[in-house]
């Protein structure tokens, strides 16, 4: 692994990011675990391999997917359930016939993103939550729910909806119930209104619109309107315990129950694709050309991007996964030069590993 710690040295000094965690995990062991640059470059702050990390976008995949993954083997809910069926207030809107399906697999119609929070903040705080689902329900669809797939936020949005009005709880509450803890794992949700545990947070951005560094809230503007909980961002933690719900699903997609919250047939099912070039089931996989894992992991491969700098690739043949926590986005979002590190790094890692 000597190359690939030299090639994350070289990207901190390049200024693809302030600093960053690389851990790598074989069959359930840690094979490489390096931290890197800084997490606060104003404080001189260093990045450990315990620093936290603004997740961004793998909520989606290690949040949401997965609340919706134990509600599925419970029968609670229905991958064919049509949305409108869950919340009866769309059941009259082309939205209503999406089903969770087609929501996971970002094959709902949705658009990829609005800005919903500029309105939103408007509104009181206790009640940003139910100005945001008003939004979402009043959103029109770009094309027929199964038609195509569309890269979308706001399906996960509704997801998040779907979830809490099912059990009742709140997206952060739930998971962290029925997952993290029951796991022994540092992830989390930051409720921006209760106060939380002081940690060591890797920086992100100087927003422009909230006109302060980030440091342990939720750079997505529209989870960070609604309190720091939404579907599609706002899940915290560390290289260390990714490595651990990664190592706990690749077990249970093998085959063994792990500590026996997933069900193996049902994390089977969301994770192969959903259609002909299309994605899994809350997971990306790697595109045929030009993808971020590189060209060295095999085809039964799942994983996940997060606009903070953050990834994950898992091969599941190979029982692999390649963890890579930055702060690309510190101090601007402006810095795009992880695109192309991300399959170098992916290439050296698994060239490392001889496969």
């Amino acid at each position: 692994m000597h190359q690939v710690a030299l090639l994350m040295k070289e990207a901190v000094a390049d200024g693809v990011f302030p600093g960053g965690v690389l851990l790598v995990v074989h069959e359930g062991r840690t094979v490489f675990c390096g931290a890197y640059g800084k997490a606060n470059i104003y404080s001189g702050r260093d990045v450990r391999p315990e620093t936290f990390f603004d997740l961004a976008s793998l909520t989606k995949p290690l949040a949401t997917a997965l609340a919706v993954l134990i509600l599925v083997q419970e029968e609670r809910l229905g991958l064919r359930q049509p949305l409108g069926e869950i919340l009866p207030g769309l059941a009259s809107r082309d939205t209503g016939r999406a089903t969770i399906c087609d929501l996971l697999a970002h094959r709902a119609g949705l658009p990829a993103h609005r800005p919903y929070f500029k309105e939103v903040v408007h509104t009181a705080p206790k009640m940003r939550r139910q100005a945001l689902n008003r939004l979402l329900a009043r959103e029109p669809l770009k094309t027929s729910p199964g038609a195509e797939t569309l890269y979308s936020d706001l399906g996960f949005m509704f997801l998040r909806w779907a979830v809490e009005e099912v059990t009742g709880l709140r997206m952060d509450r739930f998971v962290e119930g029925r997952i993290y803890r029951p796991l022994g794992l540092d992830l989390f949700f930051i409720d921006l209104a209760a106060p939380h545990r002081q940690r060591e947070f890797a920086a992100t951005e100087i927003c422009p619109w909230r006109g302060f560094l980030l440091q342990g809230q939720v750079h997505d503007e529209n989870a960070w309107a609604v309190g720091g909980v939404d579907g599609q961002s706002g899940l915290f933690g560390s290289a260390a315990a990714l490595g651990g719900l990664l190592s706990e699903l690749m077990a249970v997609f093998g085959g063994n129950r792990g500590a026996g919250l997933f069900d193996p047939q049902t994390v089977r099912t969301f994770f192969r694709p959903a259609a002909e070039g299309g994605r899994a089931l809350g997971f990306d996989i790697p595109s045929p050309e030009g993808s971020s894992s590189g060209r060295r992991f095999s085809t039964r491969t799942i994983g996940h991007l997060g606009f903070t700098g953050t990834s994950f690739w898992v091969d599941l043949d190979r029982m692999v996964a390649v963890i890579l926590l930055t702060n690309r986005i510190h101090p601007s979002r402006k810095n795009d030069r992880i695109r192309a590190f991300r399959p170098r790094i992916h290439d050296a890692v698994m060239g490392a590993l001889s496969f």
